[in-house]
């Protein structure tokens, strides 16, 4: 794509000619002031509102764009800008020189730098701009009642769901700090309530698709009324304007200062934590003025510090909805287990721990570092029983083997860390063997714990790690949940 400035105006062109540039090359690019006797597109209105896209992402021909360009209604962005001579793409922050390349541009004639970044959300190229929505935004009708989720919270949960109130409608940043298994969900509650309420538009953002489809039939079902967009790769809900929605972090990259707020949830999680790109989305999705949540079981040792040091507004729930501690992990040595294992054995006290489980009819997952070394281990735990399985990242029968260990199909699930959040099964015990890789993160290890003991039903549940030395991430890992304990009956939240 070129463009042409004509009367202080750009003009898209699709044929190269000698007064076209690049929207690179434009230095400053003038923006029209808006014609409030235009008759604009609502159907581009609900579109382009608080988004950036690409030509190719809109189903209009480029005249119709024009003309509301012309009128004040859309905004054309550089889509790479540069700082001296280093290219960095604006729309997901990549300034890594690696991740940019060239091509014959067949859009613009020439050869073009494009980033690689971020391609699969269409590539972005010096050629290209980025489309949003200067006019104004598109109404929305409230019902009488927003919200029809009428469950109790427990004290804990109450306190922070105040807090979260509070910070959507100030425009703050918070951090809930909520042992797994607490109710985050419930607790946002409150806070979209008065968020929608008071005309603002909010964004759950997760890193993993998976959390987005559990989510979707929860919100739905707790705000019936509400319109509620549901946005992840291949979502039918792309292009959907709403006041309510729910992305994966990826998606926020089509955002530009679309929401009031964004409650960031498992904000710990991989990729959220890897990718600068995802965390330049989730800021350049927020409005200037807006509020930020970040939700987490697990937040970092620099936030941990933050939070004690009184450098970020955070509330802690430290305790389960159903007032029973969390299960404190339990150390045992297992010798040099990775050994044993290339000699088809495995050490004596974790076959016992199995076989105990098995003999009780007690549900079990247990957690190993790296795929090779699970897949060892799965015919020699299978001459216990032929049903135990194992899972991982990219097993194609995942989703089958979850949902038979929910149904209590499978006796022991094997599995690597793609379990360690996300899942929750009543009634089981939890072991990792290998406990001293470093894989196994603090926060890893937290989240592992937290998947034992979550149901009312059954509060309790043991959680062991097999190791060969104890490392530091295990030992803060324990200390966590000693703490949140404590905490939770020093506030009265845990029954002793």
């Amino acid at each position: 794509m070129r463009f042409r400035l004509l009367n202080g105006r750009i003009k898209a062109v699709k044929n190269f000619s000698e007064d076209s540039m690049k929207i690179t090359q434009i230095n400053d690019i003038p923006q029209p002031p808006l014609n409030s006797n235009f008759q604009f597109n609502p159907e581009l209105q609900r579109l382009l509102s608080g988004k950036q896209l690409l030509f190719d992402d809109l189903p209009y021909p480029l005249d119709e764009i024009q003309i509301h360009y012309d009128n004040g209604y859309i905004t054309f962005r550089r889509g790479i800008e540069y700082d001296g001579k280093k290219p960095f793409c604006v729309r997901c922050g990549n300034k890594d020189t690696v991740w940019f390349e060239t091509f014959p541009c067949a859009r613009c004639g020439e050869t073009c730098f494009y980033c690689r970044k971020c391609l699969m959300m269409g590539r972005i190229s010096e050629c290209t701009p980025l489309i949003g929505w200067k006019g104004p935004v598109p109404d929305t009708e409230l019902p009488l009642q927003i919200m029809a989720w009428q469950g109790t919270l427990s004290e804990g949960q109450s306190e922070a769901s105040q807090r979260v109130a509070y910070a959507i409608l100030h425009n703050k940043e918070w951090l809930v700090w909520a042992v797994c298994g607490a109710g985050k969900t419930e607790v946002l509650f409150e806070g979209i309530e008065a968020g929608l309420a008071a005309n603002k538009r909010l964004c759950i953002a997760t890193p993993r698709t998976d959390v987005v489809l559990e989510l979707t039939p929860r919100l739905k079902a707790a705000f019936p009324q509400i319109e509620i967009a549901s946005l992840y790769g291949g979502s039918k809900d792309r292009h959907k304007f709403a006041p309510l929605t729910i992305a994966t972090t990826h998606q926020l990259l089509r955002f530009y200062h679309a929401f009031d707020a964004i409650i960031l949830d498992e904000v710990d999680a991989f990729p959220y934590t890897a990718e600068e790109v995802l965390q330049h989305a989730a800021i350049q999705a927020r409005k200037p003025e807006s509020a930020m949540i970040y939700l987490t079981a697990t937040p970092n040792a620099k936030w941990q510090k933050e939070c004690h040091s009184g450098k970020r507004a955070f509330t802690t729930i430290p305790a389960r909805f159903h007032r029973y501690p969390l299960p404190v992990p339990e150390f045992q040595w297992c010798g040099n287990w990775q050994k044993q294992l290339k000699k088809n054995r495995l050490p004596p006290n974790v076959l016992k721990w199995v076989k105990e489980r098995l003999n009780n009819g007690k549900q079990a997952l247990v957690f190993f570092p790296h795929i090779p070394l699970m897949e060892k281990a799965l015919p020699i735990l299978r001459q216990f029983t032929p049903n135990i399985q194992a899972v991982h990242a990219e097993d194609p029968e995942r989703k089958e083997k979850v949902q038979k260990m929910r149904s209590k199909e499978i006796p022991l699930l094997l599995t690597t860390t793609i379990l360690e959040r996300g899942v929750t099964f009543p009634n089981i015990d939890v072991a990792v063997v290998g406990a001293e890789d470093d894989i196994f993160l603090e926060s890893a290890l937290v989240q592992i714990a937290g998947r034992a003991g979550r149901s009312k039903d059954y509060p309790e549940g043991v959680v062991t790690f097999f190791h060969y030395g104890k490392t530091e991430a295990m030992l803060r890992a324990r200390r966590q949940i000693v703490s949140m304990n404590r905490e939770g009956v020093k506030r009265g939240l845990i029954d002793v």
